[in-house]
């Protein structure tokens, strides 16, 4: 089982940032695209952003447009967040996923997930 290693989580005030990271466990694993998704205390698990590998096609939930950049590196399977201009709302687990094929990624499912990292974001 390939698996997804995500880290940078981690406490900071609002109106900081936070860079995420996550990069699949094999080198030999490919995949069509990868993202980020997250889960806050008592709500359901909600997209963040994906990125396309092809074309480095980006998509962002209305939540985080403008303050969140996804960005990374299809030969080694890497993918980032950058999040500008923290508030408390965006405290969640954040789970990194991965699209092993168009057939996933077309179905917003997807197929490989990481462990989830903690960001906390403090008033």
């Amino acid at each position: 089982q390939v698996q997804l290693v995500e880290s940078g989580g981690g406490l900071v005030q609002a109106g900081g940032s936070l860079r995420l990271s996550c990069a699949a466990s094999r080198r030999t694993f490919t995949t069509y695209g990868m993202g980020w998704f997250r889960q806050a205390p008592g709500k359901e698990r909600e997209f963040v952003a994906r990125i396309r590998w092809s074309g480095d096609t980006t998509a962002y939930a209305d939540s985080v447009k403008g303050r969140f950049t996804i960005s990374g590196d299809l030969d080694s399977n890497t993918v980032y967040l950058q999040m500008n201009s923290l508030s408390p709302e965006d405290t969640a687990v954040y789970y990194c996923a991965a699209y092993s094929s168009r057939y996933y990624y077309f179905a917003s499912a997807p197929d490989y997930w990481g462990q989830g990292t903690q960001v906390t974001v403090s008033s």
